[in-house]
């Protein structure tokens, strides 16, 4: 009986210590994320306000001669104003949305901050990242305006500020073809996850399979057996999800 009696006591501590555990590993998995999600608002909100100030600059300081074509400077007034205003949504949405989030009770945890950030958070957050989207290629136009306006009494007015226009149409395509193309549909996924695989899968392979598999291992091996993940879940958060 004593011996029984002893086991259950173990059992029960057991389970407590258990408990606890993974209550603090809540906790710790909760700070992770809302750290997360700060650090990603803060980096939107510290760029869109970046080039919000210098657009705002652009507008104040430059020179706008008096003979300039008033078609040109309307169109030059409208694009700096979309701008500022794109980068404005973008920074005060984010700033919000900060603000709340590091209000999150990471140790109560009456709603999981998954849930919070998808009813209260990802749609503000998806309209700050589509301004930013927006406002980048906005404040190149701005670049090559300011050309215009600024060598519009100059000589070489045609050539100084198809250069910078060039340049400026350049980094638009490349924004749009290949940043954007890339990384804009799968910031705006919640699930979305990197998923780097260990090089120790690769080794283990390579010494198990015959020479018929070389090309297929040193192909996993020119790629580090990494993969850009949309909405893919690892074993161990499909673990947690059941």
């Amino acid at each position: 009986m004593a011996d029984m009696a002893w086991e259950v006591k173990c059992r029960e501590e057991d389970m407590k210590q258990r408990a606890l555990e993974n209550e603090r590993h809540a906790i710790d998995d909760a700070r992770r994320s809302v750290d997360e999600k700060a650090q990603q608002l803060k980096v939107l909100a510290n760029q869109s306000a970046l080039i919000a100030g210098f657009s705002m600059v652009v507008l104040v300081e430059s020179q706008i001669p008096e003979n300039i074509n008033s078609v040109v400077l309307t169109f030059f007034g409208l694009i700096v104003a979309i701008t500022i205003a794109l980068m404005l949504v973008s920074t005060l949405n984010s700033t919000y949305i900060l603000v709340a989030i590091l209000r999150y009770d990471c140790v109560e945890r009456s709603v999981p901050f998954d849930v919070f950030w998808r009813r209260r958070c990802e749609a503000d957050w998806k309209v700050a990242l589509r301004a930013f989207s927006v406002g980048v290629p906005s404040f190149m136009i701005v670049v090559a305006l300011v050309a215009w306006v600024s060598f519009w009494n100059h000589q070489s007015l045609y050539y100084s500020a198809s250069v910078v226009t060039a340049i400026s149409l350049m980094l638009t395509i490349y924004w749009f073809a290949n940043t954007h193309r890339k990384w804009g549909d799968f910031l705006l996924m919640s699930e979305a996850r990197i998923l780097t695989r260990g090089m120790s899968f690769a080794a283990a392979s390579k010494s198990g399979s015959s020479e018929g598999d070389h090309s297929s291992v040193d192909l996993r091996d020119s790629l580090q057996l990494s993969s850009l993940a949309i909405g893919e879940l690892s074993e161990s958060e499909m673990k947690l999800k059941k």
